[in-house]
């Protein structure tokens, strides 16, 4: 028998006096009610004097949470760990997964906390201390790290693409240590779930099938209901996950964002990009291009990443195993037919995407193959090539496209292609026009730019990272006075490396 989790969805609060700011967000924590072996309840480290980075009333809103308890002194409080609203039920989760391939059989979370849900999100703090699982390490942030997820993450969601979101960012008042002493700093961060492929691979390595199930269920009643009512829920669930991942991976591909870090414990469950540590967008495209400073061998670079997450489905599928139900052979047979689905998935969704990139109301895979091919050949920046190509009537701007190439001749040689692919495909300008606006961004999270904003924010100037958020809250309009922001890098400029962010 499966088991059923009341969610709670709350209604907007009741905006209400300075005096009462507490009660203005209630909490439920559906996970909570899950058997102990799923996490441990665990309070935020002390933070002796939190400070504002960065609140994020925009999603406040979305939430139902009133900005004004937000920013005031109870909303500080609260997202900085040190004083929690009515039904907060705080606990780091407990999960495994593989990482670069390597099995680690105990992660969990070493550095945030879950505070429960609100309007069926998850809101979690990351950075706020020790937990049984941190291995040695201290559970805290610098404040670098938590302004490159509050920007990348944001920038994502404005792109379209799933993602967990920023609540809020502040200062703890107390250095953390890493190669030199850094300002500490908390994220609050908001997700679906924080249910991942290494939560069930955890309870698949310890043998605990009836955990198993539970967090099956649970994952079935929250994030897939439809699939509670299909004849087999743990098939229709894995199959649900799969059709995320592929649609997910290919809106990463879209826009040249390579994650960095795609470990099985940060593939999320109900298809969101989670986890932005050593991520980055491209700018001169190479199908290879890595940006990790750990990722040696390439593992996760751009083209590479379908590739990968296929094989954290094939780890989530084994997991699963065990409460398919049926004979082991023809388990391993159904599991195998339904993963299959992931290529048909990806290509379909990837070659769509891309189609619209080029204006197209088709799939095209000859343009498409030779447009990488030559973008990869004259090393051409991913996001200006298709922004340009999306405002080649503008004055100036077929200029700035020929000279994206090395060489006039190659230029025009591809547009010819492109426009005889354009008129044999029967789609209108105007139509093209509008496919071409949607699909290609003017402005993205460029790597200096938000080194630029970690440097400053570092040393307790905001005013960058504001900025650049601001810009990326309309990505795909042209705006006046951020001619910087669209372009690419200096070479003095460029940022060739990211890193972890513990």
């Amino acid at each position: 028998m499966r088991l059923k989790f009341n969610q709670n969805i709350l209604k907007s609060p009741t905006i209400i006096t300075l005096g009462k700011l507490l009660t203005a967000i209630q909490f439920n924590n559906s996970y909570a009610a899950l058997p102990d072996v799923f996490y441990t309840r665990q309070s935020a480290a002390p933070a002796p004097n939190p400070a504002w980075i960065a609140a994020n009333t925009d999603l406040a809103n979305e939430l139902g949470i009133d900005p004004g308890f937000l920013t005031s002194d109870a909303g500080l409080a609260m997202v900085s760990g040190q004083k929690l609203p009515h039904g907060a039920d705080p606990l780091a989760m407990a999960y495994a997964g593989h990482q670069f391939g390597g099995w680690s059989a105990r992660l969990g979370d070493g550095r945030a906390l879950l505070l429960g849900e609100v309007a069926g999100f998850d809101l979690q703090l990351k950075g706020s201390g020790r937990t049984p699982y941190s291995r040695g390490g201290d559970g805290k942030s610098a404040v670098g790290p938590v302004i490159r997820e509050y920007i990348l993450s944001e920038a994502m969601h404005t792109l379209g693409v799933p993602t967990t979101r920023a609540l809020a960012a502040v200062t703890t008042g107390e250095p953390v240590y890493r190669e030199t002493a850094l300002p500490g700093a908390i994220l609050t961060r908001v997700a679906l779930s924080h249910i991942r492929v290494g939560t069930f691979q955890y309870f698949y390595a310890n043998n605990d099938h009836k955990a198993l199930q539970a967090l099956a269920d649970y994952t079935i009643d929250r994030l897939y209901p439809e699939a509670g009512r299909a004849e087999n829920p743990v098939q229709a669930l894995f199959a649900a996950i799969i059709k995320r991942q592929a649609k997910l991976i290919a809106l990463w591909m879209k826009f040249g964002f390579i994650h960095g870090v795609m470990n099985t414990d940060n593939c999320h469950i109900a298809g969101q990009t989670i986890d932005y540590g050593p991520c980055a967008f491209m700018e001169n495209f190479e199908p290879m291009k890595v940006f990790s400073s750990i990722d040696a061998q390439g593992r996760y670079a751009w083209g590479r990443q379908p590739h990968m997450a296929h094989w954290n489905l094939m780890r989530l599928g084994e997991a699963l195993s065990p409460i398919w139900g049926g004979d082991e052979n023809a388990v391993a047979k159904q599991i195998e037919a339904t993963l299959a689905d992931f290529s048909e998935g990806f290509n379909q969704c990837f070659q769509t995407e891309f189609a619209h990139k080029l204006g197209l109301n088709s799939t095209n895979p000859i343009l498409l193959e030779n447009t990488l091919q030559i973008m990869a050949e004259h090393k051409i920046d991913f996001t200006l090539f298709f922004s340009y190509l999306r405002r080649l009537e503008q004055n100036d701007i077929r200029d700035s496209f020929l000279a994206l190439f090395n060489g006039k001749e190659a230029a025009e040689s591809w547009l010819t292609q492109w426009q005889k692919a354009r008129d044999e495909s029967g789609i209108s300008a105007s139509e093209s026009q509008v496919l071409m606006n949607a699909a290609n961004p003017i402005y993205i999270a460029r790597n200096h730019r938000v080194e630029q904003a970690i440097v400053a924010g570092t040393s307790g100037d905001y005013t960058l990272m504001h900025r650049l958020i601001e810009v990326l809250k309309n990505p795909f309009e042209q705006q006046e006075n951020a001619d910087e922001y669209e372009a690419a890098a200096k070479p003095e400029e460029a940022v060739q490396q990211t890193f972890c962010g513990t």
